[in-house]
């Protein structure tokens, strides 16, 4: 996994540069603090990072992550190989019987 790249630049060129900045958060995944006076005042960060985000601090998906984690603790979860087998045999049946 690529390590993600953290920048860290006044807003004035931030402004300036906004569209740059924005391809880079985008495309490479890179994180942006903005700051004013050399104080950080606001991020900037890809869409689908910035949603999952969002997704993560919703109760019931946080209830969710728990449960799942608790199941995967007590054992109660498989390797995603077998699953993925099981999945392709399924369909394998169905292609047959047509």
């Amino acid at each position: 996994m690529a390590q993600t790249v953290l920048n860290r630049l006044p807003i004035t060129k931030a402004r300036i540069n906004l569209g740059a900045v924005v391809k880079r958060a985008h495309l490479n995944k890179e994180y942006f603090i903005l700051e004013k006076d050399g104080i950080p005042i606001a991020g900037i960060m890809g869409i689908d990072e910035f949603q999952d985000y969002l997704e993560l601090r919703d109760p019931k998906v946080r209830e969710h992550i728990r449960k799942s984690h608790q199941d995967y603790l007590a054992g109660k979860s498989r390797p995603i190989e077998h699953f993925i087998s099981e999945i392709r045999n399924r369909r394998g049946l169905k292609t047959k019987r047509r």
